[in-house]
């Protein structure tokens, strides 16, 4: 029951941190009230979780893991990702689960590191994905809407905001609290739909608890966001996880919606962009993986020695 409970947790933080996601743009574009978004979040994410187990197989497939050391993943996993969201930095949850994960796994000599490898291969292309996809959604966009009247751009725009977010969120559930859930569904703690169903709850109330936070830094913080950028960076993120949910590859939707606000900031000019932000989240995505892998390392160790 313990590590039930601590992976609600993670899925409550995950919901906290990666509300901003699905709907910090559309927030920090003033298109959707926070309310509006948080109910957005909880429809979306749970058909996501349930519709989609293709990541929850391959993070399940890293190392083999009994109940004792499940707890052990997930209490650091939950640590790293309420740390990260305490100094209201968007944090991929995926690096401080599967940094956990391959840390007990070397301990008890069963990490699979062909997988890992091809996990952080995803890692490097997909924001890189989204930034370049962004630019070309953003100067493709640009070209039509210069033709239409000014009303009907606006509010063709803010549909498109939110059924990109709506898509963010879809993958929230499909891959990233699908990240969450493997090391519990992988022991036999749970039955895979019981598990979905519980993170989804814990990620809702997550998302309409703590959610504002992360939402400021990334929907206003990075750059100055308009409906048109908002989109671009938006979809390109969602495209992009999409497609590495559908090959099974957990890849970070902070990842890549950062690197989606990136490249439409550089169109704008390298002075839009908050380098200093960007250098900040990058030193995040370093930094918690290696001190998850570190402590599940050394806690594997110390349980496995007594």
């Amino acid at each position: 029951m313990l590590s039930e409970l601590v992976a609600s947790i993670i899925a409550f933080s995950i919901g906290s941190n990666n509300t901003s996601n699905a709907f910090g743009v559309s927030v920090g574009c003033g298109v959707l009230s926070f309310r509006t978004a948080i109910i957005l979040i909880g429809i979306f994410v749970t058909l996501g979780s349930l519709t989609q187990r293709k990541v929850m197989d391959t993070v399940g497939s890293i190392a083999k893991l009994n109940g004792e050391l499940v707890l052990i993943v997930l209490l650091v996993s939950a640590v790293m990702i309420v740390l990260a969201n305490a100094k209201k930095l968007p944090v991929s949850s995926h690096q401080a689960i599967i940094g956990s994960i391959v840390g007990a796994g070397v301990a008890t000599g069963s990490a699979k590191l062909g997988i890992l490898a091809s996990i952080v291969l995803s890692w490097i292309l997909s924001p890189a994905g989204a930034l370049i996809l962004s630019v070309t959604i953003y100067t493709l966009l640009e070209r039509a809407i210069s033709r239409l009247p000014v009303f009907s751009v606006e509010r063709l725009l803010y549909v498109m905001l939110i059924l990109s977010g709506i898509l963010v969120a879809y993958n929230t559930g499909a891959n990233e609290l699908a990240a969450a859930l493997a090391p519990v569904v992988s022991a036999k703690l749970l039955p895979p739909f019981e598990a979905s169903v519980i993170g989804s709850a814990s990620l809702f109330a997550g998302a309409a608890l703590l959610g504002g936070r992360v939402v400021e830094t990334v929907g206003k913080g990075i750059t100055t966001l308009d409906p048109i950028s908002g989109f671009s960076a938006q979809l390109s993120a969602g495209l992009t996880v999409l497609f590495f949910t559908f090959i099974g590859m957990p890849v970070s939707t902070t990842y890549c919606l950062v690197g989606g606000i990136v490249g439409v900031g550089l169109l704008k000019g390298v002075r839009a962009v908050r380098v200093n932000l960007i250098k900040r989240i990058v030193l995040m995505w370093v930094i918690a993986p290696a001190l998850a892998f570190l402590a599940s390392y050394l806690l594997t160790t110390l349980t496995l020695g007594g």
